[in-house]
């Protein structure tokens, strides 16, 4: 039969098994955000300004202002194409994501502007995480269109004052509920 002091030291090295298995799981767990430009890891961390939607993307990769702007119009129009249009997407990617200078961020009639049109012209931007490593860091200008500025305010480099997690992931999902397109293409992952 165990002692006492044994049976406690197996308890005790029991849940320190445990506990080094969760500290492991959260840590695989997190969004690990990467470069446009190199493929070379962001250091973009949650602050005290963030709010819960974007400390959420930070740890998983998916954002949840798709699900809040598509349930509510309002918060879309407020939030979401605010974000968008304040922070200048419109100068180079259209008022209506139609593409000016840059690419449009939604389906395009045949004979667009360009050959971006009516894909991404980085695939990552499929997902969540992808469009917000584009626009948070910028990307070497694989268009004939050229490069995107770095945006995210964590990153050195930054265009202006910067913008927050959460400005960056209502434009999103702003283009997210924006794009019409029903030609199998995988722009809603």
């Amino acid at each position: 039969m165990l002692g006492n002091k044994t049976l406690k030291s197996t308890l005790f090295v029991g849940l320190l098994t445990i506990a080094g298995m969760a500290v492991s799981f959260q840590a695989n767990a997190a969004c690990n955000l990467v470069s446009t430009i190199d493929g070379k890891p962001l250091n973009i961390k949650a602050t005290a300004e963030d709010s819960e939607a974007a400390k959420t993307f930070l740890e998983t990769c998916k954002n949840p202002y798709n699900e809040i702007f598509a349930k509510d119009p309002a918060a879309l129009k407020k939030l979401g194409k605010r974000a968008y249009n304040y922070n200048n997407c419109t100068g180079c990617h259209g008022g209506k994501l139609e593409g000016v200078m840059a690419p449009g961020l939604r389906k395009q009639p045949e004979g667009g502007q360009s050959q971006w049109d009516n894909q991404w012209v980085y695939p990552k931007n499929a997902t969540d995480k992808g469009m917000f490593e584009t626009i948070a860091a910028g990307t070497p200008g694989k268009s004939a269109k050229g490069t995107m500025f770095i945006w995210h305010k964590q990153l050195p480099g930054h265009t202006g004052d910067g913008l927050t997690t959460d400005e960056i992931l209502q434009a999103i999902a702003y283009i997210r509920t924006e794009y019409a397109g029903n030609d199998g293409k995988t722009w809603l992952k």
